[in-house]
């Protein structure tokens, strides 16, 4: 067997007092695929740092073999000294590797030309993501690497690591994205850290199984401890002085049960319908509008009616959250009519928690409404009209009593969730709107999230980026693919990639009006769509568009690959320099002869 890439033996590390780990070891090999799951708080990422070397275990072995490389990507990375993301992201790399981070640009949509100071967190994020994958190091440590990604960037790296020969460990809220790329599971839990061979797919079955085995367990032992407890009291003195052995054993199994750490129940999460809106919630028409030259929607006709699930889909930046203002009247569109239906009671949970003041205290959090004055009751939080005391709500979303005056910046973004979706369930709605509820959630919080959206009376409209989440919960799919087209497709994530391909096999979506909960695809396309069936679809037409320019730019990594080979000593002088750059020329001509068939083949269908 080959050496590992990785090795941490009897690993133990405690934060103000309590363990997190104790006696931790475990080791990454060659090729692992490994998903790092548990509950939020459980030391998942702490662990991914040990592993990475950022954080020193209290006592314990962190080995790296000499000459293997691990990279780390950061959730905040520490962009200073840099002018821009591209400089960041190519910092440390060979001029003959420089392809990578615009290969990685392109795929994870940020901007090399971006200067730092104006980056977003996202841009930042994904620039440290394309840092990461251009340096290529044996062991990948990934920490929620699809968080400010899109879907189609989401699937673009789900493709370069179900290929990359680089061992990776990952950290994901993103269902369908590990159950893809994942062959072992690392499940942290009440801090042990226990090992399956088989991916995220199983982890559920997997999970309820050593659960079972464990209430089990202490079922049996809850039993003989009351069995001897029994023996001990009613015995005679004489016999229990013989049996001095058999009383130590109850002790050390009332130590034993003493010990063993409760699991962490699920967060008591509750929707409360308010009183029923009206059977129409939003119905839209000719809707049309844009943000400065770029067009938002062009032409949307659409029905929202009580009860239904409407999902948002799109890349970043195509206008999703603009759109879901404008049909909740907090924009007026450029041309077009919106009606709101009567009695509508919103609920919203915005992507940025922007609801949520840093400086504030949890227990701040939740006894100041919504206008940011602090309630008359300051230790009661009103719940759907009732008074709770503020440690008990928190404890019913796994807030502890000492996080109840600790500052909400020092949550962890799972934390944060739960917190802002604790102010949301306080109160009562008709009307739900989502916008990417599910980043940094953990499998059982997002299992309890949609059933409570199952159960619910009101209505949602919901951004997301996940795949699973949409199919799980939406009725409806709005996607929103640039230029001002926005398609009302039935179903979710799955359905809708299901009736596009149709669309564009030769029957596109049937333009005119659509209702939201009718099951039938339809909605006002952009002209470029409806008329797909004619000749290009509207995706096909736009990779036309941008061919020649990605043409261009292989050329270009091409001419300058070929003039890096070309100096004389280079082959004698850096062996391995050559070998890289070589592999890279060779790659770029494959990429380059597929982009020209590609071009080819649409101006063909084109023409046709």
């Amino acid at each position: 067997m080959a050496a590992p890439l990785l090795q941490l033996s009897e690993i133990s590390l405690t934060f103000g007092g309590d363990p997190v780990f104790d006696n931790l070891s475990m080791n990454v090999q060659p090729g692992d695929r490994i998903a790092l799951v548990g509950r939020n708080g459980s030391g998942k990422s702490t662990l991914m740092k040990i592993m990475a070397g950022l954080v020193e275990a209290d006592k314990g072995d962190h080995v790296v073999p000499t000459g293997v490389t691990v990279g780390y990507m950061e959730q905040d990375p520490d962009l200073s000294g840099f002018e821009t993301l591209g400089e960041f992201a190519s910092s440390g790399l060979e001029e003959s590797e420089m392809y990578r981070v615009e290969r990685a640009s392109e795929g994870l949509k940020f901007d090399p030309d971006r200067p730092v100071a104006t980056a977003s967190g996202g841009e930042r994020r994904r620039a440290a993501l394309a840092k990461l994958m251009a340096e290529a190091p044996e062991l990948m440590l990934l920490d929620e690497p699809t968080n400010h990604l899109d879907i189609e960037a989401i699937q673009w790296l789900e493709d370069e690591l179900k290929t990359t020969r680089t061992a990776f460990v990952l950290i994901s809220h993103d269902r369908r994205f590990l159950d893809v790329l994942t062959r072992a599971t690392l499940w942290v839990d009440r801090g042990q850290v226990r090992r399956s061979e088989e991916g995220f797919k199983h982890f559920e079955a997997w999970r309820d199984k050593i659960w079972e085995e464990e209430d089990t367990a202490r079922h049996k032992l809850d039993r003989k401890i009351k069995a001897e407890a029994r023996w001990a009291v009613e015995g005679i003195s004489a016999r229990r002085k013989r049996n001095q052995g058999r009383v130590r054993r109850l002790q050390d199994m009332k130590s034993e049960r003493g010990g063993q750490i409760r699991r962490q129940g699920t967060a008591a999460m509750d929707l409360a319908s308010g009183p029923k809106s009206g059977r129409k919630v939003v119905e839209v028409e000719g809707l049309t509008h844009a943000f400065g030259d770029k067009p938002i929607v062009t032409n949307l006709d659409l029905k929202v009616q009580r009860g239904d699930r409407v999902a948002f889909v799109g890349p970043n930046g195509v206008g999703k959250t603009t759109l879901i203002r404008i049909l909740m009247g907090e924009i007026t569109p450029d041309s077009g009519t919106v009606k709101l239906g009567t009695n509508l009671v919103p609920a919203i949970f915005d992507q940025t928690r922007a609801q949520l003041d840093p400086e504030m205290t949890l227990w701040d959090a939740l006894t100041t409404d919504k206008d940011m004055r602090v309630s008359g009751q300051s230790d009661q939080v009103m719940v759907r009209g009732e008074p709770k005391h503020v440690i008990g709500y928190l404890k019913e979303f796994l807030f502890d009593e000492r996080q109840a005056r600790a500052p909400v910046r020092a949550l962890s973004g799972g934390e944060k969730a739960r917190l802002l979706l604790a102010r949301i369930m306080a109160r009562e709605s008709n009307l739900l709107v989502l916008d990417e509820p599910t980043n940094d959630l953990d499998v059982e919080t997002l299992d309890l999230l949609q059933e409570l959206l199952d159960d619910y009376d009101g209505t949602v409209l919901l951004i997301s980026h996940d795949r699973d989440f949409l199919d799980r919960v939406a009725t409806t799919t709005v996607a929103m693919e640039g230029h001002g087209s926005a398609v009302v497709y039935a179903g979710g994530w799955t359905d809708y990639q299901t009736q596009k391909r149709e669309a564009e096999g030769g029957s596109a979506p049937a333009k005119g009006k659509a209702s939201s909960g009718s099951k039938k695809s339809g909605g006002k396309a952009a002209p470029e769509t409806a008329s797909a069936s004619k000749g290009l679809s509207f995706t096909e037409r736009h990779r036309l568009e941008t061919l020649p320019a990605e043409i261009d730019r292989l050329n270009a990594e091409i001419t300058k690959l070929e003039e890096f080979l070309a100096a004389p000593d280079l082959f004698t002088a850096e062996p391995l320099k050559f070998q890289k750059a070589t592999d890279a020329l060779v790659e770029r001509h494959n990429m380059l002869s597929d982009a020209e068939e590609e071009w080819m083949a649409l101006m063909e269908k084109d023409e046709a």
